[in-house]
């Protein structure tokens, strides 16, 4: 595809390209290139979870612990009710997507412990089938990152992390 001024440019895919009529790039990941990341990962449903207090202790007592194994930096981070996100500076060598996959796997684990020692309802809203087999599942399957490309950009997302509550109306301030 060429412009109005002769340049070559890039062509993506219409919507109608795209498998079943929705826009599915495929985005490349960007591991082991001394940056740092911003993470974010989900609830199953976006469903509300994490306004429990001790769900959110779970996630962090995960992120701790995993960060203690891989090495890497934690610069910010932030526990939404439906998700959570993290600024990370990861060591020279890791794959983020798997790190973050432990915290979610360590994460789930005891929540759903909880829940089903509770014998919580929610735990029906958490069921799903997948390879032919029913389980009960925490978080969305991916998570989205972005790698920081300047130190402007790393404390942004950092701001970001803290201002995302106060913008929702869960705190008054920052930090509280």
């Amino acid at each position: 595809m060429r412009t109005a001024e002769g340049e070559e440019r890039k062509r993506y895919p219409t919507k109608s390209e795209a498998s079943g009529g929705f826009f599915t790039m495929k985005l490349r990941h960007y591991d082991n290139d001394g940056r740092a990341r911003f993470v974010t990962f989900c609830t199953h449903r976006r469903l509300p979870l994490l306004t429990n207090r001790s769900f959110r202790g779970i996630v962090v007592k995960s992120i701790d612990e995993v960060r203690s194994v891989h090495g890497f930096a934690l610069l910010g981070y932030v526990i939404m009710p439906e998700h959570v996100y993290l600024v990370l500076w990861p060591p020279e060598v890791m794959d983020v997507g798997r790190v973050v996959g432990e915290i979610k796997r360590r994460s789930a684990i005891e929540m759903l412990s909880v829940l089903s020692r509770a014998e919580s309802q929610v735990l029906d809203r958490l069921a799903v089938r997948r390879d032919s087999i029913e389980r009960r599942v925490i978080w969305q399957r991916r998570c989205y990152d972005h790698n920081c490309r300047s130190e402007s950009s790393v404390w942004e997302k950092a701001e970001y992390c803290h201002q995302n509550p106060v913008k929702r109306g869960l705190v008054r301030n920052a930090g509280s």
